[in-house]
């Protein structure tokens, strides 16, 4: 079995133990800001950690680096799709404006919503109505998205489940899923590994598939829809504006297509819920 590559943050934080002071203080500074390094030459990254820039090359070469643009390339890709971290940065006190945060979210949903269009959100909430059973999965912070949409669509649709539950593993799930299904797989980064094999096992067993990810996953030809959002911020947490956009377009456009029967289950869950008394 193939080993995952150790990730840069990771080879950083495994070198600290016995550093030299300068060392140290420039391994620190990197576990603080690792995106620095795919913004900044060894010149400058030296400059920000108030160390020389041959104290750069030599614990560039002990995180076993052939040179400064091998780590380069590395950080930047994880830049990309990684840790938050690596939106930090240097010599920024960490404040962003409530201006800055609106214009971002508002640029990331003319962003998501310029590559979907009516007839893509159409098309799968129809296909969401007539599934005999909607599965929701999501991970890490993909969960509470699948969490949300799955209560959402209880509005309109009977058999609909979120999972993984809690202590229950995908096998017997997976066994139940028929090709008259539809999965909403919900895969924000940072995404699990196993994302991939489930999305292959998933398209095995003949499941129409919603994909939804953030913008650094590679477009998916194999699943029925993929909408990818914008989540990028002016700091150091991923903007999901686009995300929860996208739950509430599919939602209220399933209760549209639902018509009258979609209301009449509304309107039987108002009642039970009055004469429970529990709202």
């Amino acid at each position: 079995m193939k080993h995952k590559e150790e990730s840069f943050l990771t080879r950083v934080r495994r070198s600290l133990p016995g550093l030299s002071p300068a060392e140290k203080r420039l391994g620190d500074f990197l576990c603080d800001f690792p995106g620095e390094v795919a913004s900044y030459s060894a010149q400058e990254l030296a400059g920000l950690a108030h160390v020389s820039k041959a104290t750069v090359s030599r614990f560039i070469q002990r995180l076993g680096y052939e040179d400064y643009e091998a780590a380069r390339r590395h950080a930047r890709l994880e830049k990309q799709s990684g840790s938050r971290l690596f939106l930090m940065a240097a010599g920024s006190d960490g404040t962003q404006t409530v201006a800055a945060n609106i214009a971002q979210g508002i640029a990331n949903l003319e962003g998501t919503f310029s590559g979907i269009g009516e007839t893509q959100i159409t098309g799968a909430a129809t296909a969401l109505l007539k599934a005999r059973k909607v599965w929701v999965i999501g991970f890490r912070a993909s969960a509470p998205f699948a969490t949300y949409l799955q209560w959402q669509l209880t509005q309109v649709i009977e058999n609909v489940v979120a999972i993984p539950g809690a202590g229950q593993t995908f096998g017997e799930h997976l066994a139940s899923i028929r090709k008259n299904d539809v999965v909403v797989f919900f895969g924000l980064r940072r995404r699990v590994a196993q994302t991939d094999r489930l999305l292959k096992q998933i398209d095995n067993l003949g499941a129409k598939v919603l994909y939804v990810t953030d913008e650094s996953a590679d477009f998916n030809k194999r699943v029925a829809w993929h909408f990818r959002c914008q989540t990028l911020t002016p700091g150091p947490l991923f903007n999901h504006t686009a995300v929860m956009a996208l739950c509430h377009l599919l939602i209220t456009r399933s209760i549209e297509i639902a018509g009258a029967e979609g209301r009449v289950r509304l309107r039987n869950i108002e009642a039970l819920n009055d004469a429970l008394d529990e709202l």
